[in-house]
């Protein structure tokens, strides 16, 4: 990293990868709206505890098909589940290589033992990975943004965090980061220049 180079953190899902898991969600549940997907995904004890790692796929598989009332079976359902990530947007490495010729790049993502897999090679991608289900911390608790500061040894203004989701942004401006709510990957690139990162 080039002296005054940044420390740019990177949610994955809807940011960086594509993934289409509200859209999965709402084939197998077409009365719920995207809202109310993305909040009970939240809420969701079967989610929150796979990413946070404390769940082995099987188990959580199981739980959340009966937790949601899932006409599906389980296997089927880990399948699907599985399929929900689908790997990097195009181009999107090759901003990541862009720059980290010049800045300490990052992923702080909410993520699980599954999805990661299918990101074959990521932790070479980045400088730094900060996977909920390896952290133990979930966002937008504050917890999760303290724990990639202390292993990054930074002070949060010297942060730059980029998610997809409002809660999220806000916890990390909560904690003094400079952080962007985008919308999808065209969105962050055009806000990543507009910052002159």
């Amino acid at each position: 990293m080039e002296s005054g180079g940044k420390i740019i953190l990177f949610d994955l899902g809807g940011v960086l990868v594509e993934a289409t898991g509200r859209s999965g969600l709402r084939a197998l549940l077409p009365h719920l709206s995207d809202e109310q997907i993305l909040d009970r995904w939240q809420r969701s004890r079967a989610a929150g505890l796979f990413e946070r790692g404390k769940l082995a796929p099987e188990a959580f598989a199981r739980g959340f098909v009966e937790e949601w009332g899932l006409e599906i079976g389980e296997a089927a359902f880990a399948e699907l589940f599985a399929s929900w990530v689908t790997g990097f947007f195009e181009g999107a490495t090759g901003v990541i290589e862009a720059l980290r010729a010049r800045h300490h790049v990052g992923c702080l993502s909410n993520t699980n033992a599954i999805h990661w897999a299918r990101l074959a090679g990521i932790s070479s991608i980045f400088d730094s990975c900060f996977p909920s289900h390896v952290t133990g911390f979930l966002k937008p608790d504050r917890e999760a943004y303290q724990y990639a500061l202390r292993k990054l040894d930074a002070r949060a203004h010297d942060v730059y965090f980029f998610d997809d989701l409002a809660p999220n942004v806000a916890a990390a401006r909560e904690i003094g980061m400079n952080a962007f709510r985008v919308s999808d990957f065209a969105a962050l690139t055009a806000r990543l220049r507009s910052l002159g990162l």
